[in-house]
């Protein structure tokens, strides 16, 4: 009787333990969850995600989304060009929420301004040939003015003639034409074809490409270098996709 009483606190004991490993084994089992990465309240793509505990990653797609299997004390690792690199440990919480809102930050980039002559200086209102303050015109906005505040026959036969659209489009023409020298200046020939995947005889055709986005056009008229490279990066894979499927 003794001896099928200890067998039987035996059995108990070792079912205890085979019922203890079986929750514990459930209670740690990888969880798919669903995150959405942004930017200035904009959906970032391509960032990568790094479960460096489980050893498993992903990228986030064209809407900021991204999914991922983890468990709880799970260490992530986001990371891309010209962002902050971010470390999250998940937590319980982010197991049951149903969205994981992950905010990312640009890497900061000081873009110094470039004196090319110092005699630049040197200025007509400096001279005292023209008032300070007064606007500058390049040489398509000066046929502009002239067109469209001419007055009497002049500007009637401006308008008649269609002379005024025509010189609106060459002020298009120029302004974009500053925009293709300022890209020039910001990414080298390589940053295309090394960093962003553009085969070198799409560069040019790349560049035409962004001087027709509004964002990208006025990051550099206000020379945000690090606004710029994060819409570049964006630009090219839409860019690489029209290439492809032209191909």
């Amino acid at each position: 009787m003794k001896s099928l009483l200890v067998k039987t606190n035996s059995t108990f004991v070792l079912f205890l333990i085979l019922f203890s490993q079986f929750v514990l084994g459930q209670s740690v089992e990888p969880k798919k969850i669903h995150g959405k990465i942004s930017f200035d309240s904009v959906s970032v793509e391509g960032v990568n995600i790094s479960n460096i505990t489980a050893a498993n990653s992903t990228t986030s797609d064209e809407s900021g989304d991204f999914f991922l299997f983890v468990k709880e004390g799970d260490v992530l690792v986001f990371s891309a060009i010209n962002l902050v690199t971010l470390r999250k440990r998940v937590e319980k919480n982010d197991l049951t929420s149903s969205l994981m809102q992950i905010k990312m930050t640009t890497k900061s980039i000081d873009l110094q301004e470039v004196v090319i002559d110092e005699r630049s200086q040197i200025s007509a209102e400096n001279l005292g040939i023209i008032p300070f303050g007064q606007k500058k015109y390049t040489p398509a906005e000066r046929k502009l003015y002239t067109a469209t505040s001419g007055g009497g026959i002049d500007g009637l036969l401006n308008s008649i003639s269609g002379r005024k659209t025509m010189i609106k489009k060459e002020v298009a023409i120029e302004y974009k034409e500053q925009m293709l020298v300022r890209l020039d200046y910001l990414f080298k020939p390589d940053y295309y074809t090394e960093t962003l995947n553009i085969p070198e005889e799409y560069i040019r055709g790349f560049q035409y490409y962004c001087v027709e986005d509004d964002d990208l056009v006025a990051s550099l008229k206000s020379r945000n270098k690090t606004l710029s490279q994060f819409l570049i990066i964006s630009l090219a894979k839409k860019y690489n996709k029209i290439i492809a499927n032209e191909n």
